[in-house]
């Protein structure tokens, strides 16, 4: 019973660490590259280790080759000088010295080759996996810009449907302009023909008047001559003023 309980729990928050996941993929794909740092890091570790031990063996052997050689130098000197003792105990002690670094050359050697291959193991996993990284993050902003286009898309389809839809509250909207339109310009009309032009012209006349009349006055006082502004009849042409004149019976 409790087994299941504990089933379905885990169910539960599956589906909903999956629906996070899925919501915010950067946020994993974030996760995905700090542990990538960290297994890089704790790999390292292990890579130093193994390459001190090579280092450690490396040196082990050049060790044991500089005895090798003294020991071969003193087995043949003593040798010559006749003590056939002392050189025995020197060539058993080589062939000792000499067996030591026969293997510890191999386990160098074996060292040294599994070092090639941590690191180039280590070197195509950290490539590979930057590759997926980058592969996904193209792929994340492609994703994202295609939810953008669609949510666009769903949008813009979403407008004409209701501007579609809306065409009547349009329709009443335009005449309800129209109208208020119409009677603002018939109310401007009404206004303009109420005027009494008659009244305005006359009250201009009058004012034009008393201008001038106090202007003739400043000029009078000021003893300034200005010309009249009234105008002058038109002449009359001069063969009616020469008909007016000649009497009658007397031909043009």
């Amino acid at each position: 019973m409790f087994k299941r309980i504990g089933n379905l729990i885990k169910g539960f928050m599956g589906l909903f660490i999956g629906g996070l996941e899925k919501r915010n993929p950067e946020a994993l794909l974030d996760v995905e590259k700090e542990n990538l740092r960290k297994q890089i890091a704790e790999f390292n570790k292990g890579l130093a280790t193994h390459a001190g031990l090579v280092e450690k063996l490396m040196s082990q052997t050049k060790k044991l080759d500089k005895e090798e050689t003294e020991l071969r130098a003193k087995t043949a000197a003593n040798l010559k000088a006749g003590n056939r003792e002392l050189a025995g105990q020197y060539a058993v002690k080589l062939q000792a010295v000499d067996k030591e670094h026969d293997e510890m050359a191999v386990q160098l050697e074996e060292a040294e080759v599994r070092y090639k291959e941590l690191v180039k193991a280590r070197d195509v996993s950290v490539s590979t996996a930057k590759k997926k990284i980058e592969e996904l993050s193209r792929d994340i902003d492609d994703m994202k810009v295609k939810t953008a286009m669609a949510e666009l898309n769903e949008m813009a389809s979403g407008m004409v449907t209701s501007i579609g839809g809306s065409g009547d509250t349009l329709n009443r909207l335009e005449g309800m302009v129209e109208e208020e339109r119409t009677k603002a310009a018939g109310r401007a009309r009404v206004a303009k023909d109420s005027l009494d032009m008659g009244d305005i012209n006359m009250k201009a006349a009058e004012e034009e008047a008393l201008a001038e009349m106090a202007l003739a006055d400043f000029a009078a006082a000021e003893g300034i001559e200005i010309e009249s502004t009234a105008k002058a009849e038109p002449s009359k042409p001069q063969s009616e003023t020469t008909k007016g004149t000649m009497g009658p019976g007397v031909s043009e």
